[in-house]
């Protein structure tokens, strides 16, 4: 009965039905539990659609994880492992904010309607792209890595700089900070900006370069995307 729970609840297998017909159905849950967000207001209609969803998500969680030694293949283990897995987080997360609803009176609890967004993040389980993104991720994991500690390595260089050419406009070391994520990112929302001579040439530099490193992971995936389609390719000839 648990084998079949796991069939169910994890990807189809094409010729799965009852587990196909069960992503679709947690599709469709998952995106009616988005809909009371879209509106400011709060009504009977949206409590409803609130705790019937939150319910589908708590039973769809209790078959994950009393099925987890299926898919951890760590025998009782599983069961301790599983929650912590990232998937299993989101899981959690999109269930508490149902306690804002039953909890009224208590206003930290209305912070909880925030954690709603990641019932989105549930949806990825079910999408095939998203599994072919992970896996070029995965196989490009060390050079995205070290282009990442570049990348925040010259930002804390450049706004280490900066802070120091720039001592009245930047008032603390976080402003600086902010000011040269968003020079790397080549936005640039111009809140913060620097006034001075040396303060622009390092400003024009630090974009340059910014150019440079963002483009760096784009190369690099794109790279991923043709390999592991080649390899899929050769997989199904």
């Amino acid at each position: 009965m648990r084998e079949r729970i796991y069939e169910m609840v994890e990807k189809p297998v094409e010729e799965d039905s009852l587990s196909r017909m069960y992503d679709i159905f947690m599709l469709i849950v998952i995106i009616i539990s988005i809909i009371p967000l879209c509106f400011k207001f709060n009504n009977r209609l949206f409590n409803f659609i609130d705790y019937t969803t939150c319910t589908i998500f708590i039973v769809d969680y209790i078959f994950r994880i009393s099925t987890s030694d299926y898919k951890l293949n760590q025998g009782k283990m599983s069961f301790i492992l599983y929650p912590f897995t990232p998937f299993a987080v989101i899981d959690l997360i999109s269930i508490l904010p149902t306690i804002s609803i039953i909890s009224h009176s208590f206003k930290l609890f209305r912070l909880f309607r925030v954690f709603k967004t990641f019932r989105l993040f549930k949806s990825l389980r079910y999408s095939r792209n998203f599994e072919f993104i992970s896996t070029v991720i995965k196989n490009e994991k060390e050079p995205l890595i070290s282009i990442l500690v570049f990348a925040v390595v010259y930002t804390f260089i450049s706004a280490l700089i900066m802070f120091n050419v720039e001592p009245g406009n930047f008032k603390n070391f976080f402003d600086a900070f902010y000011w040269a994520t968003t020079a790397l990112t080549t936005v640039g929302y111009g809140d913060i900006y620097p006034v001075t001579e040396a303060g622009k040439i390092v400003s024009m530099l630090s974009s340059c370069l910014g150019i440079a490193i963002i483009a760096l992971p784009s190369g690099i995936l794109t790279a991923g995307f043709m390999s592991e389609i080649e390899r899929r390719k050769d997989e199904v000839e």
